[in-house]
């Protein structure tokens, strides 16, 4: 896998609080999802697990990073990959570049392992989406792609995608039906019941595990402190 990035990362710029501030009460309500996900994979081990939200702007990629650190900070070997082919930023979020990514080994134009990033949080590594496709849903539902999971779970403990948002396009469905698990990102206050029925619907009509949903942005009722996160149980 690459090298880790020379550059240092300006922490307060990149919403990593499990590895910036793991001691915080948000660090926390992630691991209190991690341990909820653990929970419904008592007899089967969970190899990978997708984070998708209704629309933009609920907070599903910053979820989804928060989640990948709090796994590896576990112990498990885990991989983060950029799904999301039409709006990427987790090479942002971990400041790494993007000239090579998932596009590229589906294409058959890079390896798999060698575009594999490592970053500076132990165990974690980050697959980055790579130059922007044409046909990301064709991409996500290719032969190239399943073969692609099929080699990452002989390497990864736990391959963890950010996908786009559900409502929007297929593509979370498509990679739905081929993981272990799905979670559901909605913003407090600013989802609409009727979305996030409707997502929740999609989902399980592409064969989803769903495992429960992420309640981001929640204002913490004990002296208007924001929580950012909070998890519901896992149904």
């Amino acid at each position: 896998m690459a090298r880790k990035p020379a550059a240092s990362i300006r922490k307060a710029e990149r919403k990593l609080i499990t590895f910036d501030n793991p001691k915080s009460p948000i660090a926390e309500q992630y691991r209190t999802i991690r341990t909820n996900i653990q929970f419904s994979f008592i007899d089967a081990p969970l190899r990978s697990l997708i984070v998708t939200s209704t629309r933009p702007g609920e907070g599903k990629s910053t979820t989804v990073a928060n989640l990948a650190v709090v796994f590896a900070q576990q112990g498990k070997k885990t991989l983060l990959v950029d799904a999301d082919l039409r709006k990427p930023t987790v090479h942002y979020t971990f400041r790494l570049n993007n000239y090579m990514g998932l596009t590229n080994v589906l294409t058959g134009s890079a390896p798999l392992l060698p575009t594999c990033q490592a970053t500076e949080i132990d165990h974690l590594s980050v697959l980055t989406s790579g130059p922007i496709p044409p046909n990301p849903a064709e991409l996500l539902s290719s032969k190239a792609m399943a073969q692609c999971l099929e080699q990452l779970y002989e390497t990864f403990d736990l391959v963890v995608f950010d996908t786009p948002p559900v409502l929007a396009v297929t593509d979370a469905q498509i990679l739905a039906n081929q993981c272990d698990g799905t979670v559901l990102v909605i913003e407090s206050g600013g989802t609409e019941i009727e979305a996030a029925v409707k997502a929740k619907e999609l989902l399980e009509a592409a064969n989803a595990k769903l495992l429960g949903v992420v309640l981001n942005k929640r204002k913490h009722r004990d002296g208007g402190y924001y929580y950012w996160l909070f998890t519901t149980t896992c149904t």
